[in-house]
């Protein structure tokens, strides 16, 4: 039994105990105001002591209190957990909470089931409920967001995969969440909501849900078009974080991620891009993004031609260097580039640690030489969604023609979802992609005539392999 049925199962079982109420003393009617949970800088944040994933987040943790240091903040739309047993919650601690800060909006976040649970959500205090589609039929899920909207509750509709979407678009809900915690295995993948928003086809406001541990994970779920987010583990352990979070809406919100994840997969990064020429094809033939080196290389690029090829319609991504024992500098013209549009991203392929990456650009990603199971362990120290892997060369970061080993790409992917470069050509894509199916494949040295030149005749016939797998998909 996955942990999200045993959760439901065990509530069904306290409530036959229990009942609805769960012992708690909830009044007969409600006593305080509804108040809108959809704000303008639309920060959730969560009272909530532990969970199946973290464990004992703060046990002894008062739901009031906690609430406090949010409202104090400037949060104005809190979630309480109020199950018992997995996440050490209760419907005392929201009727707390509510009573002790009646102009808050509270969120009931549970595993509700029936309509019996949006009445005593509503008598308790509770603004907004959560609805999680995968625990409810389309029948069930439908009347129960009819019966919380005509008491003036807000709905939460939690939605995880086509299934779900498909359950929900018949009444539309204005207000979806979409986690990135699979809560039936508890593993998180930043990009699964970016990856689920586009199939969602109606009009709605979209609540990024769970993963968001640092400012630049705040500025990742806005920029991918998120209204707001949900944030629970992180402020319950740091509220001082809160003050970071509310700072992104005030950011710019460039779509590469979002962009990137409208196309078919598997995406295709063509790099070492010197000349329009070799662009302009790479594109005519399918490339998904195209990337230009600004370190010391023979495929530098001269800044000059991301300005001539700024309206090719491709995302562009600089690739950057800091090299061992050097203090990293930005190169100015990615700065410059970035601001106007020129670029979509970088890619990070030096010695930069997690912190210079977030402090030097945005978007970006980074990319790891691996040597062995070793260096497959740091991709989960770095904050990008997703990490590029390429195969270590005492002579270059990148470019060199040098393949991973079949274990070691297993062992990455075990990770995270493969982004894949080193060694990769024409002649072995094809059995790359049905072997270890990469999200991304990054080519350069393989496709080329001489260093920083294309041979046409390579890259056409990889992007038309690449073509065929993204036509399957």
């Amino acid at each position: 039994m996955d942990i999200l049925t045993r959760i439901v199962e065990n509530r069904k079982a306290l409530i036959k105990e229990g009942g609805h109420e769960m012992g708690c003393a909830v009044p007969e009617k409600r006593a305080v105001p509804l108040n809108p949970f959809v704000t303008d800088r639309f920060l959730v944040c969560e009272v909530k002591r532990r969970s199946p994933s973290k464990g004992n987040i703060n046990n002894q943790m008062d739901a009031v209190a906690q609430a406090k240091l949010y409202a104090e903040a400037g949060v104005k739309s809190v979630s309480v957990l109020t199950e018992p047993d997995f996440f050490g919650g209760s419907l005392t601690d929201l009727m707390d909470v509510k009573k002790s800060f009646p102009n808050l909006a509270v969120l009931r976040k549970d595993f509700l089931i029936c309509r019996e649970d949006i009445d005593v959500s509503y008598r308790a205090g509770a603004d907004a409920v959560l609805l999680i589609a995968s625990i409810l039929t389309q029948e069930e899920i439908s009347d129960l967001y009819a019966y919380a909207r005509a008491k003036g509750l807000e709905a939460l509709v939690e939605v995880h995969d086509n299934a779900d979407i498909a359950k929900v678009a018949g009444f539309r809900p204005r207000l979806t969440g979409i986690n990135c915690r699979n809560l039936k295995t508890f593993q998180l993948d930043l990009l699964h909501p970016v990856k689920m928003k586009k199939e969602i086809k109606w009009e709605t406001d979209l609540l990024f849900e769970s993963g968001i541990h640092y400012k630049e994970n705040a500025q990742f779920a806005l920029s991918a078009g998120f209204k707001g987010m949900l944030v629970g583990e992180s402020v319950v352990k740091n509220p001082l974080l809160i003050k970071d979070l509310l700072s992104v809406f005030t950011l710019p919100k460039p779509g590469f991620w979002a962009k990137l994840y409208s196309r078919k997969l598997p995406f295709v990064k063509i790099c070492g891009i010197t000349n329009v020429e070799d662009a302009r094809k790479a594109v005519e033939w399918g490339a998904d993004v195209l990337g230009f080196i600004f370190a010391p290389s023979k495929r530098k690029v001269d800044p000059k031609l991301l300005i001539e090829l700024k309206d090719l319609n491709v995302l562009k991504v600089a690739v950057v260097v800091a090299r061992e024992g050097h203090h990293f500098e930005m190169p100015p013209a990615v700065t410059d580039f970035l601001a106007k549009g020129y670029l979509d991203a970088v890619q990070f392929h030096g010695n930069e640690t997690p912190e210079e990456c977030y402090l030097s650009a945005f978007p970006y990603y980074k990319a790891i030489q691996i040597r062995d199971e070793n260096d497959a362990e740091l991709i989960s120290s770095y904050r990008s969604p997703r990490v590029l892997i390429d195969a270590y060369s005492t002579q270059s970061r990148g470019g060199t023609g040098h393949q991973l080993s079949d274990e070691l790409i297993g062992k990455c992917g075990e990770v995270k979802p493969l982004w894949l470069a080193g060694g990769l050509g024409a002649d072995n894509v094809s059995n790359v992609i049905k072997e270890f199916h990469p999200e991304l494949v990054d080519v350069s040295s393989r496709l080329e005539s001489e260093p920083g030149k294309k041979n046409h005749d390579l890259l056409k016939s990889f992007l038309e392999q690449l073509n065929q797998f993204k036509n399957q998909g």
